[in-house]
């Protein structure tokens, strides 16, 4: 608690959304993916429920894809990597199905997300940091701060 209100007096007050929630609790999906147990998120509607917040700024969004996105709505993207290991593990201890496990894993190897996030954006704006462990997590806060620090809410509106 202490390291967050550190963090919030650096930055700023951000308004963090975690997209997949969000996906869940306002139904932007059409479809239920039985076999890997998610929606399959409809990207108009994605974008259509955040387009005002988006564009008054100050969004920390989180989301495992990104290519939908207009770019216009971010100057900043952080690509967290980690081994395949760590994305089991993790995966696991979130009662993903091996399915789901499996295709993430083959995704990450064959840098899906990666690569789409370099098709997407400008390199000038990526942050790729590793997330490995606790002391990786821990850097990339302090690296993520200060690259924020720079910015304000304000300034964060496209």
């Amino acid at each position: 608690r202490q390291r967050r209100m550190c963090i919030r007096d650096s930055i700023g007050t951000f308004h963090y959304i975690n997209l997949s929630t969000l996906i869940v609790e306002k139904q932007l999906y059409k479809k239920w993916n039985k076999e890997f147990d998610v929606p399959e998120f409809d990207e108009d509607m994605v974008c259509d429920e955040l387009e005002s917040v988006m564009q008054q700024g100050g969004v920390i969004l989180e989301f495992h894809s990104c290519s939908f996105f207009p770019e216009r709505w971010f100057q900043l993207i952080v690509l967290l990597r980690a081994t395949n290991t760590q994305l089991y593990d993790r995966q696991t201890a979130r009662g993903y199905k091996e399915n789901k496990i499996t295709e993430n894993i083959q995704c990450e190897i064959m840098e899906v997300t990666s690569e789409a996030v370099y098709e997407s954006y400008k390199p000038e704006i990526i942050m790729e940091l590793q997330s490995n462990t606790v002391e990786d997590m821990e850097k990339n806060i302090d690296a993520v701060v200060e690259r924020l620090q720079g910015f304000s809410a304000e300034s964060m509106t496209n």
